[in-house]
């Protein structure tokens, strides 16, 4: 029996508040907040090694007295401009060849779709750390890595699309009627692809942090001392009885945001079906 989901403030879900104000939050963050931040993420104080939270340093200090608050700004930011960009090419990427494997089909489809589930074969965060063993550690590094893992995913979301959609009789007409298909992908199949499109995205922006996080706690991820909240869990691993903060801060960070991303992919997924909004 299907219980009615409900509503939240007013009418409006918790999962659409909560989504939408951590998300924002991470935004502002990355994007105001190193003006704000109470110290340089980078200045070393021996002295204060190890600081409890409290006084000058609000969140406490690192092994090397660097001030976690600011960290934590500077990995939001590290954080969000990865996932972004990450997001971007993976989409692109998987836009254009889920479109031309499923609108033209035939032998263009089968060659694409058997090096698409070759890579789909591979775990995500597998298939990254092998492409950075190619490119090496930085932030480029993972951007490309993760954005030619993750567009597959969106490849196989886009082609099961662009399938339900190319006998549908807009698309016949606009063949009837002379347009090149270049045109028609274009005009007719690729703006009925952003529904999923939007859903796979936002549930992908939280994927990357993630996989980031992951690949600088192994350490092929962002180099220190640049910092992200993946690499401050890991330079942490040796002091967590000395100074516990250093893991759990960066900890929750990471679970926040990724709880938010995916309530807010929830309600998106919802709000552009309303199928499953009424199975809720």
């Amino acid at each position: 029996m299907n219980v009615q989901a409900k509503p939240w403030f007013g009418g409006v879900r918790f999962n659409v508040v909560f989504g939408i104000a951590v998300v924002g939050f991470m935004f502002a963050v990355a994007l105001v907040g190193p003006w704000f931040a109470p110290a340089d993420p980078l200045a070393i104080n021996i002295r204060a090694r190890l600081a409890t939270p409290g006084g000058d340093y609000l969140l406490g200090a690192d092994e090397f007295g660097r001030d976690v608050l600011s960290r934590l700004i500077a990995g939001a930011r590290t954080s969000v401009v990865i996932a972004l960009v990450t997001v971007a090419i993976a989409v692109a990427l998987g836009t254009i060849f889920g479109v031309l494997a499923g609108y033209r089909r035939g032998w263009t489809d089968r060659c694409l779709m058997i090096v698409n589930d070759s890579m789909l074969a591979f775990p995500g965060l597998l298939l990254a750390l092998g492409i950075m063993a190619v490119f090496g550690a930085s932030r480029d590094g993972i951007i490309i890595a993760l954005g030619l893992a993750y567009a597959p995913v969106v490849v196989r979301v886009v082609r099961g699309t662009v399938l339900s959609l190319r006998e549908q009789e807009f698309i016949e007409a606009s063949r009837v009627i002379g347009n090149p298909e270049w045109l028609t992908m274009l005009r007719h199949v690729l703006p009925n692809c952003l529904a999923p499109l939007l859903v796979v995205a936002t549930m992908m922006f939280g994927w990357v942090i993630l996989s980031e996080s992951a690949l600088s706690f192994l350490g092929l991820g962002v180099p220190p001392p640049a910092p992200s909240w993946g690499n401050m869990l890991s330079t942490a691993r040796p002091y967590i009885n000395q100074a516990p903060q250093l893991i759990v801060f960066p900890g929750l960070c990471i679970s926040i945001t990724l709880l938010g991303v995916n309530m807010l992919g929830d309600a998106i997924r919802d709000w552009l079906d309303p199928k499953m909004e009424r199975a809720a």
